[in-house]
């Protein structure tokens, strides 16, 4: 069984991956129950201090609530006693899996425990969630044949290239931090020759604004995003509270102890990912451009990833 804390406190893929031997969410739950350290058993098994999460097994030791002996059980004593920020609705329990969203008053955050069906089942909505290390493997075939099983807004005319380029950039500027993006694609450009169109083409006034700067970046002779991406790195108008575009002046100072020195950035032929380190607190933002045929390479990964960006409950 997995357990995921989607957490931007969580390194630079703002996540955290754990498995767990028990068999079932259920199972979990009821093995630490009656746990003599309420207040440290989350920690203990999870490796972090999952927000809101120990609020149960406190509850259980307060009111001694019964250990649950079914999913019904489990979800009843769940929606009465788990601290949320959010209404019944961000508690979602099967007999497969727990899917919670939440906040801290600073950032938005979920977590979810996920049985071997439940990854069995959906390994298109769940790859990106449980991968656990940074970058994500940029192999890649001659096969260009993808799509996507989300929706994705279509950043101009298609060009003349046999696959598309995705962008999937989940940046934030305030409290309203999760799956808040939503995806782009450039119909008929490969990501190699991504470059050479954003500068011939007039961007859309409906762009995001971390596209526009990356156009904006872009300069003769580049013939990889790299040298772009690593420019949007050191743009001051990503630092938290800012306003990316127009932006400051490029030579504006990197506020909230930003450090682009701690960024990761990984290019291939066929994917680029960009985490850029925003603060010591927050950690990183991620950025991910890649085209077809590496979405055909790996289409779990491509379309969670795209369900990622917009979608809190990967499941819903």
């Amino acid at each position: 069984m997995f357990f995921v804390y989607r957490s931007h406190y969580e390194g630079p893929l703002s996540k955290l991956v754990r498995r767990l031997p028990d068999d079932s969410v259920l199972a979990w739950f009821q093995r630490n129950w009656r746990d003599p350290d309420p207040d440290t058993v989350v920690e203990r098994e999870l490796g972090v201090d999952v927000y809101g999460l120990a609020t149960i097994f406190d509850a259980a030791a307060k009111h001694d609530l019964p250990v649950p002996t079914s999913t019904d059980e489990l979800r009843a004593a769940l929606h009465e006693h788990l601290y949320v920020e959010g209404g019944d609705d961000y508690i979602r329990l099967d007999d497969h899996s727990l899917r919670v969203r939440t906040d801290d008053d600073e950032v938005e955050l979920a977590y979810y425990f996920f049985d071997d069906t439940a990854v069995a089942e959906s390994p298109d909505r769940l790859a990106y969630l449980l991968h656990e290390d940074w970058p994500l493997p940029a192999t890649a075939g001659t096969a260009t044949e993808f799509t996507p099983s989300v929706p994705v807004a279509r950043a101009g005319e298609p060009g003349t290239d046999d696959t598309s380029t995705y962008a999937v950039i989940m940046t934030f500027y305030d409290g309203e931090s999760l799956a808040i993006t939503t995806p782009w694609e450039f119909p008929g450009v490969a990501l190699g020759n991504l470059p050479a169109h954003l500068r011939a083409v007039e961007p859309d006034p409906d762009w995001d604004p971390e596209l526009q700067v990356l156009r904006a970046l872009t300069e003769p002779g580049d013939t990889t995003v790299g040298p772009a991406l690593d420019r949007c790195n050191r743009w001051p108008g990503f630092n938290l509270d800012g306003d990316p575009w127009p932006g400051p002046p490029r030579d504006a100072p990197l506020t909230d102890g930003r450090d682009p020195g701690l960024s990761k950035l990984h290019v291939a032929d066929h994917v680029a990912q960009l985490a850029m380190h925003i603060d010591d607190t927050f950690g990183h933002q991620q950025w991910y451009l890649f085209d077809s045929t590496w979405a055909a390479a790996h289409p779990d990964l491509a379309r969670s990833l795209l369900r990622y960006a917009g979608h809190w409950d990967p499941l819903g």
